[in-house]
């Protein structure tokens, strides 16, 4: 049916049991689609190539959201782009593929991901969107996910509390860039709001007769060859500096300062810092044999490069020492135990540690009952002695 649209026509438009049209009279390929369940909306329909062109249709906008005479101005705009050779239809699928959310976490991994973290963020980063992100939200366009999109794929990690919570704060900076640089709309992070599992920290120490256990499994695996001498240099080494893994992993010759007993790093996860080496240490660092060509300390199988991954060899070390549930992180979090056990001030072990927040060496301030207990008690007598 062809008639003028106007506001009276449109707002008159009944709906049927299948989508209605009606093309206007005076704007060849300009009209309205009435759904079964009332709405009302604005297209454009056109042929390329003639008339035995293809037919292509592309949606203006809702009624209410335009009005007739703004829906017949972007119809106008539209023809026009198709009579000097241009498809809309052909732009806005274009568009659209832009803006997939698969697309988007490619950029997102080029332009942010490796340009701005550091390598164990970047690790992290692209596993969770590899295994959570991608598989659930893959296909959808950016500006479609909503906050129970969101609120959805954070639920069904609720037995996976922690990957939970970090799947939400990539996705939350996922969606921070994707506003910055125009994807989606400002204001409109689908995960604000979403509340956070409560996490348990985790804190395993090594006590004096695992310590013993670990450095027998060590020796003997040195003893059979069953792993990378660099791998068991490294596993030591971690377990008597407290540094991080990646700290250890990327350590390069250069960066051993001798003459100060440190290891002088130029980046780490909190910055530039230098981790202090006591004696044992330094000893370790004597006895690695220098690969020609490389500049690093834990030399991996490829030429001039580190050992990637260290966990294949730890599993096969911790098995030996009875420690399955010990993590590597554990060695940092046993090496501070043994410091506030010793008496050493919490500011202080931050310091051995390079930690940048007070906050987080606070973690350790239960293990320091012994030596409060002796403080404590110290006070006592010489309290008591003051009354006789």
């Amino acid at each position: 049916m062809a008639v003028r649209l106007t506001k009276r026509i449109v707002d008159a438009a009944k709906p049927k049991e299948k989508d209605a049209y009606l093309w206007d009279s005076s704007l060849k390929g300009f009209g309205l689609k009435v759904t079964p369940s009332g709405r009302k909306v604005y297209l454009v329909q056109y042929r390329l190539g003639g008339r035995k062109g293809r037919t292509r249709r592309v949606t203006i906008g809702a009624h209410g959201n335009l009005t007739t005479e703004e829906a017949r101005v972007a119809a106008k705009q539209s023809l026009g782009q198709v009579s000097i050779g241009k498809d809309p239809a052909a732009e806005i699928d274009k568009a659209r593929a832009d803006s997939s959310m698969s697309t988007l976490l490619e950029k997102f991994d080029e332009q942010h991901i490796k340009v701005r973290l550091k390598p164990k963020s970047q690790e992290d980063y692209t596993r969770n969107i590899r295994l959570y992100i991608q598989p659930n939200l893959g296909h959808m366009l950016v500006h479609q996910v909503s906050r129970q999109d969101v609120a959805r794929l954070h639920h069904s990690l609720n037995d996976k509390p922690y990957v939970g919570n970090r799947v939400l704060s990539v996705l939350s900076k996922f969606f921070n860039w994707c506003e910055k640089f125009g994807y989606r709309e400002e204001g409109k992070n689908p995960c604000r709001f979403i509340d956070k599992y409560k996490e348990k920290k985790r804190q395993r120490f090594l006590s004096g007769i695992e310590q013993d256990r670990l450095n027998e499994a060590l020796d003997k695996a040195n003893e059979d060859g069953v792993i990378s001498e660099y791998a068991i240099f490294a596993i030591r080494l971690l377990s008597l500096t407290g540094a991080r893994l990646g700290e250890i992993l990327s350590l390069k010759w250069e960066y051993i300062n001798w003459e100060m007993g440190t290891l002088d790093l130029p980046d780490s996860k909190t910055g530039q810092k230098s981790v202090y080496l006591n004696e044992p240490a330094k000893e370790i660092l004597r006895t690695i044999a220098r690969q020609v060509d490389n500049p690093y300390v834990i030399c991996g199988a490829k030429p001039g490069k580190h050992i990637v991954n260290l966990q294949k060899s730890w599993r096969r070390i911790r098995a030996s020492a009875d420690l399955d549930d010990v993590r590597l992180h554990d060695l940092r979090h046993t090496f501070a135990s043994i410091a506030v056990s010793g008496g050493m001030s919490l500011p202080l072990i931050g310091a051995l540690l390079g930690h940048s927040q007070p906050r987080t060496t606070a973690r350790y301030a239960h293990l320091a009952s012994g030596p409060l207990r002796e403080a404590v008690e110290k006070i006592g007598r010489k309290v008591d002695r003051s009354k006789n």
